[in-house]
């Protein structure tokens, strides 16, 4: 069963993007940092409000707010990622509805629609753990 994992946005500054729709969506905040986390971003000369990317959670999907430079016109700016239980299985399905593979990747493979719209098809939880191991 397939099942949106999360909705990205591309943009040029995760936390401002983010903290809107935080602000704009009920239920909806922006994710803590452990310890852990705040250590490895300011090994980086990061701090959350410079990070690259700002995870929003709520009742539905995550919202991924992700960094990227300029605008690519053969991007879309908002995509979802769709989690599936058979990787490969759905390209071939999707391709057989008219769907485009773009670029496999280890965990995750990105796709067009018929009409050029990216998505993702990530590796369901249990794929991705045995993967991991």
């Amino acid at each position: 069963m397939n099942r949106i994992h999360e909705i990205v946005f591309d943009c040029d500054k995760p936390a401002i993007l983010a903290a809107f729709w935080a602000e704009m969506l009920d239920g909806y905040a922006i994710r803590d940092h452990d310890e852990a986390e705040l250590s490895r971003l300011a090994a980086l000369g990061l701090t959350q409000a410079s990070e690259r990317t700002v995870m929003l959670d709520g009742p539905g999907p995550s919202i991924c707010f992700q960094n990227v430079e300029g605008r690519r016109h053969d991007n879309n700016r908002v995509h979802f990622d769709i989690e599936v239980a058979d990787r490969a299985g759905e390209v071939e399905r999707l391709k057989a509805a008219g769907a485009e593979p773009v670029r496999v990747l280890p965990t995750y493979t990105v796709m067009r629609d018929p009409e050029g719209n990216q998505f993702c098809l990530l590796d369901g939880q249990q794929q991705a753990e045995a993967v991991a191991a």
